[in-house]
């Protein structure tokens, strides 16, 4: 479905009104929708589809995958938690992988911020400046 620029305005205008202190605040959000859904404005149904857009790019941008070479203990975890917690806020969601490709260290992606402190990594870096 494509999307007009209008609905796009207007779905990122609702979306800046439903947030707190640069945080989504579901109560405000739920309330817009339920008001879009009623009143039935023009294009609605394209302001709901880039706002749903919007929403699942928000959920990306707070969700952190953390891969290591080998498992966690939660220690380790807990570090690794309290230091992006200090950068990117403490709403964060965590998912921990093992992929025994890195070799060791870790490597972070927090939205679109990728932190690569594997060995992997730096064995690819060194191959490329040669």
């Amino acid at each position: 479905m494509k999307i007009s620029k209008v609905a796009n305005t207007e779905a990122r205008r609702i979306f800046r009104l439903c947030q707190t202190g640069g945080r989504l605040d579901e109560a405000k959000f739920s309330t817009a929708i339920k008001l879009i859904v009623a009143q039935k404005p023009r294009d609605y149904r394209g302001i709901l589809s880039a706002l749903k857009r919007l929403v699942r790019l928000e959920l990306e941008r707070r969700h952190v995958i953390v891969e290591s070479a080998a498992a966690l203990d939660g220690a380790e975890q807990q570090r690794v938690v309290s230091g992006l917690q200090a950068k990117y806020g403490s709403d964060l969601t965590f998912e921990y992988r093992v992929n025994p490709e890195l070799l060791g260290g870790l490597k972070v992606r927090v939205g679109n911020d990728v932190f690569d402190g594997s060995v992997k990594g730096r064995l690819d870096r060194l191959a490329e400046a040669f």
